[in-house]
């Protein structure tokens, strides 16, 4: 049987993660340098991110950028996120997207739709979902 539910992931744990805070930053259809400031800063001092080659980067993010353009590339974007990622780091996943959101000081209709829409997918619990927010929000206030 060539099920898609037992085949291994092409993607990493890490991966998993960095396409989601890519594609964050793409919800609004315009990649913003302090989001991708904060996508390389997570990358750099995380531990999650030890073994992670940062030149693995752009192939991780051209694949979120080829998906993005095909009719249901969120709907694949999300199978693959949820095929790489164990249930324990979804939060995590979650809190990184929220971080990159909130990077620019800024949250677009377009990005709050995209967070909603990763809530769902990644089963975050309304009330962890809100304390994310709330630690993103404090983590990036500047007045």
């Amino acid at each position: 049987m060539n099920d898609a539910a037992t085949q291994p992931s092409p993607w990493s744990l890490q991966d998993a993660l960095v396409a989601m805070m890519v594609a964050t930053s793409l919800s609004d259809e315009h990649i913003r340098t302090l989001e991708l400031l904060s996508i390389e800063q997570v990358i750099n001092h995380l531990p999650i991110f030890a073994d992670f080659n940062p030149d693995h980067l752009a192939v991780v993010s051209q694949t979120v950028f080829d998906l993005m353009e095909e009719e249901d590339g969120l709907d694949a974007l999300f199978g693959l996120v949820r095929a790489a990622l164990p249930k324990k780091f979804y939060e995590t996943a979650y809190a990184l997207c929220c971080d990159v959101a909130a990077a620019d000081g800024r949250l677009r209709e377009s990005e709050l739709r995209f967070l909603a829409e990763t809530r769902y997918q990644l089963e975050i619990d309304r009330l962890h979902g809100a304390a994310i927010e709330r630690g993103s929000r404090a983590r990036h206030l500047t007045e």
